[in-house]
């Protein structure tokens, strides 16, 4: 599928997240910096712990809201949130620091609940008879930009720009931004709202046997990936391998080709065998897992997290259509917003014990996602035969 033949809204959907790929560096830059101003890494993933169980009550009172709010403005929410997050963490200082911190995250984490708004827009404003091949694109272009903006932002701030001070500065930046994204979704998108989302004689919603296994596998991959999230990988490429955020973005960079050259493997395989190509994605995922619990260096790091990414890749359009199949227009929000309670759920408790597997041995939490990502494999091979 050509770029030009992608609806013009979904274009300007997919530029969106071309601009805001590179700026994910935050992600990467607030665990470093905790470990700058003298936190370890169970410090760290019990701080996370705490953030995610404070937005608890605020993730409730937001969801209430899902069903009315159209869909653009709550993206522009997630920005405008994400903003005033990283303008907190930009005002870290001195003894307001650690609450100034805090409620950074606790903002960001606020903004998280509006997530599966994302997954909500793309249902509606992505051509279902070309859904994967739409989705490549999704992810070929914000990973294509990310690739970049990450070694470029990775080496500013792993050689040039490396005090506390210095990054306080790029929160603040990062935050204006934000503010400015938020500006391009009010102008660039539809406002997405009630009336859009329904379409004639629209399916109803089903819990069937399908959609139970769709949790099941929710529940697996939500836990498998939070038990090492991208404060482990830090920790083991700055605090045990001695090198720097640069070198992390090197290894987001391998991330970024891994996605890249896997959406052009998806364009290959037909629907028929989506099932076997999500158990071979899961399976080098699971590789990937066991590559970093050998404690690698630094070359096969980035080789493992290439594998890793070229599998989630391979899972990506089909897991998408799949649960797209599953899921009304009308009903988007609703159920995209009620499975990212349930991964809530999961998530809540995961970075603290991530953290103190970390404590204990720097790679040690690659083995329990190595054993869930294997389950997850294991039951796509297990749907590959059963509905092939």
């Amino acid at each position: 599928m050509r770029w030009s033949e992608i609806p013009p809204a979904a274009r300007k959907y997919i530029i969106y997240h071309t601009i805001i790929s590179p700026f994910l560096i935050t992600w990467y830059m607030l665990p470093l910096y905790l470990f700058m101003t003298g936190y370890g890494v169970l410090d760290v993933g019990v701080i996370f712990t705490a953030v995610n169980a404070a937005a608890v009550p605020a993730a409730y009172a937001v969801g209430k809201v899902f069903e009315s709010v159209p869909i653009r403005h709550g993206l522009v929410l997630i920005d405008a949130l994400e903003g005033v997050s990283s303008v907190l963490y930009g005002l870290a200082k001195g003894a307001v620091a650690p609450a100034a911190l805090f409620a950074g995250m606790l903002v960001e984490k606020v903004a998280g609940v509006f997530y599966p708004l994302y997954q909500a827009a793309e249902r509606v404003l992505y051509p279902r008879d070309r859904l994967k091949e739409v989705l490549a694109w999704h992810m070929r272009l914000p990973e294509a930009s990310q690739l970049v903006g990450f070694l470029v932002l990775g080496y500013v701030f792993g050689y040039i720009l490396t005090t506390p001070e210095e990054y306080r500065l790029g929160f603040l930046a990062i935050g204006a931004v934000s503010f400015g994204t938020a500006i391009y979704l009010l102008k660039a998108l539809p406002r997405l709202d009630r009336r859009e989302r329904v379409e004639a004689e629209a399916p109803v919603l089903t819990v069937d046997r399908e959609f139970r296994l769709i949790l099941l596998v929710e529940a697996l991959v939500t836990a498998a990936w939070f038990m090492a999230p991208e404060f482990v990988l830090l920790n083991y490429v700055v605090n045990t391998l001695g090198l720097t955020l640069f070198e992390a973005m090197v290894v987001e960079a391998a991330i970024s080709l891994g996605a890249i050259a896997a959406t052009y493997v998806t364009d290959a395989i037909s629907d028929e065998h989506m099932f076997r190509a999500m158990a071979v994605g899961y399976a080098l995922i699971t590789a990937w897992a066991a590559i970093m619990l050998a404690s690698p260096p630094f070359l096969i790091v980035v080789a493992a997290y290439f594998i890793m990414k070229f599998g989630d890749t391979l899972v990506f359009p089909f897991y998408g259509k799949w649960l797209f199949s599953k899921v009304p227009k009308e009903k988007a929000t609703t159920v995209f917003g009620a499975l990212s309670s349930y991964k809530r759920l999961i998530r809540l408790f995961t970075p603290a014990l991530a953290g103190l597997l970390a404590a204990m041995h720097p790679t040690l939490p690659y083995l329990a996602s190595l054993a869930l990502f294997a389950a997850t494999a294991a039951l796509m091979e297990y749907l590959f035969r059963t509905y092939s």
